[in-house]
């Protein structure tokens, strides 16, 4: 069984004005200027841990380990309280997934976000219930570029990793699948600082009415395409 493997942030949902909203509260509460919105694009994606770091590179501040620990609590406590005030599905992905689910695919989450915050967003937009699999940033001892993670997630659905594709926005959902073994499509729309197309996706996608066609595409057998 194939599984169709989900970044989440910047891929399935735009909650790009909810982590700003929560970066900018930790960083002005700790004496640090606010980032403008277009300046955090380049820094979601590796999860909160990384995001508070280069949070403070861009404030010009030194960080540790054992001041981001701090940072990182507040953020998670803001963050979780305010995890849907603007976050929403990107158009499309609601009827995409329901169409996937009656075309038998399984569906997995594979995300940097902690499972602690994942869990409530899918469960607070109506969408845990499409997904076989939810892996998070810290579900295993590594995170995505690694391919534990989305191994992790194929197993967890009850797929198998030959024919499962991977759904993501960045650089590092692109190695993650290039690491899993797996063929990866990219959505042009999310929140990575190098356009999607230089890093070399098999497809690229600009809306979800068009990623069926795309893993129709991928799915097709070498028998499939000359028969």
């Amino acid at each position: 069984m194939s599984v169709l493997i989900f970044d989440l942030d910047g891929t399935l949902v735009s909650s790009m004005e909810d982590l700003v909203a929560t970066l900018n509260v930790v960083m002005v509460e700790a004496g640090h200027a606010a980032i403008p919105q277009e300046h955090v694009a380049n820094m979601v994606g590796m999860g909160a841990k990384v995001l508070i770091q280069r949070g403070l590179e861009f404030n010009g501040v030194a960080w540790s380990d054992e001041t981001i620990t701090p940072l990182f609590a507040r953020f998670l406590e803001h963050y979780a309280a305010n995890i849907a005030v603007h976050t929403r599905p990107f158009d499309g992905v609601v009827s995409a997934l329901e169409e996937f689910r009656k075309d038998g695919w399984k569906l997995a989450v594979c995300t940097n976000k902690a499972e602690r915050l994942t869990l409530p967003l899918l469960a607070e937009l109506d969408l845990a219930k499409y997904f076989d699999a939810v892996v998070g940033g810290d579900t295993f001892a590594v995170s995505k570029p690694d391919a534990e993670p989305v191994h992790g997630a194929i197993q967890r659905a009850g797929g198998e990793i030959s024919g499962s594709i991977m759904i993501g926005d960045s650089v590092t959902d692109i190695k993650a699948a290039r690491n899993a073994g797996i063929p990866v499509i990219a959505v042009d729309f999310g929140y990575t600082p190098v356009p999607v197309v230089e890093l070399g996706p098999d497809r690229v996608i600009s809306h979800f009415d068009e990623l069926a066609a795309a893993v129709g595409e991928l799915a097709r057998t070498p028998e499939d395409m000359t028969g």
